[in-house]
């Protein structure tokens, strides 16, 4: 049993040693641990209660920016409306003038175009006489059943185109 005492059984020098070693480690740990830990929680919390008052005064700005840009707000609406109002003007009288111009181009567009068919007109008539001509040329040559000289057949052809014109 003697095992058993010595393995449950206290001794002073040991306790002593224990003892000392634990107050040793806690006085070591409160001047090194402790002590550092302590300061930075506290700077820490320094550190919130001036984010909170930095908050606090942003808070506060940003209420008179608020109302600022509120005023400013109904400012602008009523600047703009009168923008609008101008613009609206100038875009009517934009309008009209746009309009006038293209009824202008319009009527010189159909001027041209009158003038176009007037002149492809002609040249068709005057493409036409001059087929009609060839095609009578060559009938009356068939009729008469012999060559005409130049001078004869421009005097049938100029003939021809009057009377031509004439029923025309």
């Amino acid at each position: 049993m003697e095992g058993f005492e010595s393995f449950i059984g206290v001794n002073f020098w040991t306790a002593l040693f224990t003892l000392l070693n634990f107050l040793l480690v806690f006085f070591m740990g409160k001047k090194f641990l402790f002590g550092p830990v302590m300061k930075m929680i506290a700077d820490r919390q320094k550190e919130i209660d001036d984010m909170y008052d930095s908050a606090n005064k942003a808070s506060q700005q940003a209420k008179a920016l608020e109302d600022e840009y509120q005023s400013k707000l109904s400012q602008a609406k009523s600047t703009s409306d009168e923008i609008v109002k101008s613009a609206v003007a100038r875009a009517q009288a934009r309008e009209d003038e746009i309009i006038r111009q293209a009824n202008a181009d319009a009527a010189a567009i159909l001027e041209k175009a009158n003038a176009d068919i007037a002149l492809e007109k002609k040249k068709a008539l005057n493409d036409a006489k001059d087929e009609i001509s060839g095609v009578a040329m060559a009938i009356a040559e068939k009729v008469v059943e012999r060559q005409l000289n130049d001078a004869d057949q421009q005097t049938l052809i100029a003939e021809f185109i009057d009377n031509l014109g004439e029923s025309l």
